[in-house]
């Protein structure tokens, strides 16, 4: 289902977020996702409906590859391959005919995710795609702190209101300590996901306190770089994006002429992908 990362183990350790398996006290599961693709949207359309060629659709967060069978390609040992073609269900919702390609390969300690978007209709199909990985955290979220590659001195920080862009103006230097450390805590995620745009960075790395690094995250083929959880849960999510949610205050209706969004030419494949380095 949603060709999605189920497990990811380094000498036996779980690195992964277990999903559904993972539980509060209270017996309620805080997220029932573990490692999503987003596709052909990322965030959330604007009352979940967008106009294309003068028709209303409908689409769910994060679009809907992600709640859809993919079909297997290819599995050995170090390398996974899947792949959704659309389909009757799919054109009802988005009207472009597409292949959406998933790659898994292991490299020694680094998994190698790669997105291919294939264009097989006969017009330009206009599209958005992310990653959404979640990783355990063994200890409280206190202990834990993401660390840019570079010193961000022109990065740009985007936040969610129910769910959509915001307008509010965010000061660099009360999210990043030093333009380098995003600190983690119960208060982080308050108002959802934190986003960035315009880095210098093509990597991260998850780091404890106690523990040390956890993680590199490399990123260099997506623009946006979100980071989320729930609160006081066990996990991070690290999202490498090429587009985002629609804007609070003036969000553009067409879906084909919204911000950031991929144009594919008949014929033509789009490739991009991210590397997780585990120590």
């Amino acid at each position: 289902m949603g060709a999605e990362l189920t497990s990811i183990k380094v000498n036996g350790v779980q690195k992964l977020f277990q999903g559904e398996r993972v539980k509060k006290e209270n017996g309620e599961i805080y997220w029932g996702r573990q490692a999503p693709i987003l596709f052909p949207i990322v965030g959330k359309l604007k009352n979940n409906k967008t106009y294309i060629d003068g028709k209303e659709y409908f689409m769910n967060q994060h679009g809907f590859a992600r709640d859809m069978n993919f079909k297997v390609i290819e599995k050995t040992n170090n390398l996974h391959r899947y792949v959704l073609e659309y389909n009757n269900d799919t054109i009802r919702k988005y009207p472009f005919k597409f292949k959406l390609y998933v790659e898994y390969l292991v490299k020694g300690n680094d998994l190698n995710v790669n997105y291919i978007v294939e264009n097989i209709d006969n017009k330009e199909i206009v599209f958005g795609i992310g990653g959404h990985p979640a990783f355990c955290l063994d200890v409280s979220l206190n202990d834990y702190y993401i660390e840019f590659e570079e010193n961000e001195e022109k990065a740009t920080v985007l936040m969610l209101k129910d769910g959509l862009i915001s307008n509010d103006k965010i000061n660099l230097d009360d999210i990043l300590e030093k333009r380098k450390i995003l600190k983690l805590s119960k208060d982080t995620f308050l108002k959802d996901a934190i986003i960035f745009k315009n880095l210098s960075s093509t990597k991260v790395s998850l780091n404890s306190y106690s523990n040390g690094k956890i993680l590199d995250f490399c990123f260099k083929d997506f623009p946006f770089l979100a980071f989320w959880s729930k609160v006081n849960a066990p996990f991070v999510c690290i999202e490498p994006w090429y587009t985002t949610a629609d804007n609070y205050d003036n969000c553009e209706v067409n879906y084909c002429n919204k911000e950031n969004m991929l144009h594919l030419k008949v014929g033509e494949k789009f490739n991009c992908g991210y590397t997780i380095k585990f120590n």
